[in-house]
């Protein structure tokens, strides 16, 4: 898709009859095809970043079994001990549980017994759920493996169409003062504006470059608050509103939650667009499909 795209592009400057004089692609035009692959790239972006997440909590998970794991080995070994010493050395083993009797001996070698094999259904639970975590540990690498690949081709595509971008000369970006909005909103709203002219960059959230959550998570932050690094993990965060309930410091989501800006007042978000471009100022109606409205919970 992309490649006929650029070659539709590139049609527009070699395509033309030899006779007449024709010009480079209009602004409208390149924009047009970079909001199409941006789109594409965002969603790439967006699944490398929860795949991180999830690999994370599947390696926090796979250490904790392998406490678990470590603390039951040693403990199996232990009652088998006990056992061992239970069948040879029946006057150790009365010392050691205090029997009273002949009889509460048998009864307190049978509990030992059963400790034993309790402590083995233990054991082997936990390697059972260890080696299915690792293989899902497997399986979440290979899958964050590709996600990079399908990345990189993207970009190295994206960077032959953002040449003709550099066709067009643009303005320097002007963006006056920050829109006056009082507590913890307005700290949100205020680091998310100072980064306007910013690169956009995949995965980055800071200082000098982000993607489109890393920009919303860290504006965040500086109200103290903790999102994702993921669109779609910080709607799961946010209280769902309504367009009609939109302030400043609001989260606007796009793309079936490929895509997410911070709003700032004046039907206008804040967001990181796709490779090539930087952070700006846009309409909410921006071309991207709104999935949906959110209110961080400050």
């Amino acid at each position: 898709m992309l490649r006929t795209l650029l070659a539709g592009a590139a049609s527009l400057i070699v395509m033309a009859p030899a006779t007449v004089a024709h010009a480079d692609p209009t602004a409208a035009e390149i924009e047009a095809q970079l909001q199409k692959q941006g789109e594409e790239l965002e969603a790439v972006v967006e699944q490398w970043n929860q795949m991180n997440i999830s690999l994370a909590d599947s390696q926090a998970k796979v250490a904790s079994l392998e406490t678990d794991l470590t603390t039951a080995t040693a403990n199996a070994q232990t009652i088998a001990i006990e056992s061992f010493k239970t069948g040879s050395h029946l006057r150790n083993i009365s010392v050691l549980l205090r029997a009273s009797s002949s009889d509460s001996l048998v009864d307190q070698m049978g509990t030992l017994d059963e400790i034993a094999r309790r402590q083995q259904r233990t054991l082997n639970d936990l390697k059972t759920a260890k080696a299915n975590l690792n293989a899902t540990l497997a399986t979440q690498t290979a899958q964050k493996t590709e996600i990079e690949a399908k990345k990189k081709s993207l970009e190295t595509d994206m960077a032959k169409l953002d040449q003709l971008k550099k066709k067009v000369n643009k303005p320097p970006v002007q963006k006056g003062p920050p829109p006056a909005v009082s507590g913890k909103a307005g700290l949100a709203v205020t680091y998310a504006y100072n980064q306007i002219g910013d690169p956009y960059k995949f995965g980055a959230a800071g200082p000098d470059a982000f993607d489109c959550s890393g920009l919303t998570m860290m504006a965040w932050k500086q109200a103290g608050v903790s999102l994702p690094h993921s669109a779609a993990q910080q709607w799961s965060k946010v209280a769902h509103i309504s367009r009609s309930d939109l302030a400043p410091g609001d989260l606007v989501f796009y793309n079936s939650l490929g895509h997410v800006a911070i709003y700032i007042g004046g039907n206008e978000v804040i967001h990181a667009p796709t490779s090539g471009r930087t952070v700006t100022r846009a309409k909410v109606d921006m071309g991207n499909k709104i999935y949906g409205y959110g209110r961080v919970r400050a």
